[in-house]
């Protein structure tokens, strides 16, 4: 397109990249912060209207900017804010002020930004887009950043906490080609803080003692409804005054239109949605004392959205991962509300056990956590009854699937179920695949407990895999779908804080995939290149989503050699009971970066400090 009003025609597809110039953490706050934070912390989204789905409203901007025109596509509703794009010189502003809650020690800026370009250099910024909080710089895009696909930026911007600052975007375009800025679905999440109150004792509370969940679907499998319970009990010696439910698939939404709905609670009272409309505050009728029992109740609304994701429709086939809210985890840094983000997992979860029933047309398929039993409906329905124990979620798929079973050598029922497009040789392919990884990582790291494996493969997932218990999302490949079984150990028998630790999971899966198909890691650490000072194999996944282009690099690349590393350092016999050992002791529980440095060092006399001062792996 060689310019904006051209453009407006027709379709924009290229997309964008990311080239941040200032870096999140040299962000320094302008104000006083450090009263403020000693105040309590209301987690919340701050920005108002940030899909533009209401108008103008509070933001200011140049004329045009905040547009539902066909010249661009919004990332989701119908509207979004267009910079630039003229083809001649040209500034657009964005802006809105926004008060960060006193009190909240964390708060990310996110946004999903769109570049596309007429510009041919691929060494010049000709074109650029300037993001700022205040007077601060926090990152800047240009015609360089064009590619394919809208992508999430995510900012810290935790230095403005208890601050009213302004927020805003600058779009400058030269005088030759065009280059537009496309933003839409803006967020600023708060979170962390002195309120509510972290565990005396560092108890992780509360422990769900059941979900029981009943939906029915449409003919389509795409819309569910229903009610769910869940019961639960507070261990910690610190009384639970409230609990959250994470509702993570409503950040695939416009908020506060969300495609998962909480409505008719019973059992407490429900606070408004925060975290970009992902939590749910749920105060309890009388504070629940140690040893105490509670249950919430509620009715639930499910809307799956159009796209192959974990969440997402392809065609006549959707998938329904991490849709059913769960309870929030509070331990002794507080509770963990921490945002949604599409580059990894930021799920942290303690184990429970499941009933789901789930009603719909005998045409589809539904394969699902746990083990299944089929029964008939009314007249061309099926309810299909799951129940799975010592789970961290639970997910399921809908669709005229086909269907290709087995059993693994040690006695594991598998079953693939595929989309169209999927040969039956691919089919064939992957059960047998299905069958050598759940032997193979059940001999490493205990035996798999969770009744049958659903493979679902369809080769459109832009993501490769997502692993549930007992269910799995892949493409036709032996390598991920090896790994995505590799993690019903690691995150599902033995659990992480995901969004905390990634690498608990993602480098031990990662470690794991080799071992079963036989790759020993010679020397993969040596080609390690940090990209900063501050990278780090233990990073969380707030670092990741300011640097996404390293996370792979980084977490499973670097991750599974450092792995590797220890092996050659304490031995191969070491580090197999190592392994074996520290599963058996965190089964169904939680693992810390600090528990397995401590088990790994009580399985050798060498000193493993300067292993982890090497491998950048801290905690």
């Amino acid at each position: 397109m060689s310019n904006r009003l051209r453009a407006l025609a027709t379709r924009a597809v290229a997309v964008l990249g990311t080239t941040v110039l200032a870096a999140a953490g040299a962000v320094t706050a302008t104000g006083p912060a450090s009263a403020a934070q000693a105040a309590a912390c209301t987690p919340a989204q701050v920005v108002a209207n940030g899909g533009f789905e209401s108008g103008s409203s509070p933001w200011t901007s140049s004329s045009g900017v905040i547009t539902g025109g066909s010249g661009q596509s919004p990332h989701g509703g119908t509207s979004y804010a267009w910079l630039d794009g003229y083809g001649s010189a040209h500034t657009d502003t964005l802006g809105q002020t926004v008060t960060l809650p006193a009190g909240c020690t964390g708060a990310t800026l996110s946004f999903w930004l769109h570049v596309d370009t007429a510009e041919t250099s691929r060494t010049t910024a000709y074109d650029k887009l300037t993001a700022k909080i205040g007077g601060t710089t926090l990152a800047t895009y240009s015609n360089l950043d064009a590619a394919t696909g809208y992508l999430k930026k995510s900012i810290d911007v935790s230095a403005y906490a208890g601050q009213t600052v302004s927020l805003s975007f600058t779009g400058v375009e030269d005088s030759g080609l065009q280059t537009g800025f496309v933003l839409d679905d803006l967020a600023l999440d708060t979170s962390g803080g002195t309120t509510p109150p972290p565990t005396t004792d560092g108890t992780r509370t509360p422990a769900p003692a059941g979900y029981t969940v009943s939906l029915s679907s449409d003919a389509s499998g795409a819309t569910w409804t229903g009610h769910q319970s869940i019961a639960f009990g507070n261990p910690s010696a610190t009384p639970l005054t409230e609990v959250y439910l994470r509702l993570w698939d409503n950040a695939h939404g416009n908020c506060p239109t969300t495609p998962v709905t909480v409505s008719n609670l019973t059992g407490g009272t429900a606070g408004a949605l925060t975290v970009n409309c992902t939590a749910l505050k749920v105060t309890l009728p009388a504070p629940l004392a140690q040893g105490q029992s509670g249950s919430l109740g509620f009715d639930l609304a499910i809307a799956v959205p159009t796209g192959a994701d974990r969440f997402g429709r392809d065609g006549a086939f959707a998938f329904v991962g991490n849709a059913l809210p769960v309870l929030a985890v509070r331990d002794a840094a507080g509770w963990h509300l921490d945002p949604y983000t599409n580059n990894g997992e930021s799920f942290y979860t303690l184990a429970s056990d499941y009933t789901v029933t789930l009603d719909h047309p005998t045409a589809l398929l539904v394969p699902a956590t746990g083990t299944s039993v089929d029964t008939p409906g009314s007249t061309g329905r099926t309810v299909t009854r799951a129940t799975a124990g010592n789970v961290r979620e639970f997910a399921w798929a809908a669709g005229p699937f086909s269907k290709t079973s087995g059993t693994s050598a040690a006695g594991t029922a598998i079953n693939v179920y595929s989309v169209n497009g999927i040969s039956s040789g691919d089919a064939q392919s992957m059960l047998t695949t299905a069958k050598s990884a759940v032997d193979a990582h059940a001999a490493r790291f205990g035996a798999y407990p969770y009744g049958e494996l659903d493979a679902v493969i369809d080769n459109n997932f832009w993501f490769g895999g997502m692993e549930y218990p007992g269910f799995v999302l892949d493409l036709v490949s032996t390598t991920a779908l090896t790994h995505e079984i590799g993690h019903q150990w690691w995150y599902g028998i033995v659990g992480d804080d995901e969004y905390a630790n990634p690498w608990l999971d993602e480098a031990f899966t990662d470690y794991a995939t080799d071992l079963a198909l036989g790759k020993t890691g010679t020397n993969c650490w040596n080609s390690t290149s940090w990209a900063s000072s501050t990278e780090r194999i233990s990073n969380s996944m707030a670092y990741w989503d300011a640097n996404p282009s390293r996370y792979s690099t980084v977490v499973y690349g670097y991750g599974k050699c450092a792995l590797h590393d220890l092996r050659r350092t304490i031995g191969d016999g070491a580090m197999t009971t190592l392994l074996r050992d520290y599963a058996a002791a965190h089964r169904y529980g939680i693992s810390t970066t600090a528990e397995f440095k401590a088990a790994a060092q009580a399985a050798t006399t060498v000193d493993l400090a300067p292993f982890w001062t090497q491998h950048r792996i801290d905690g």
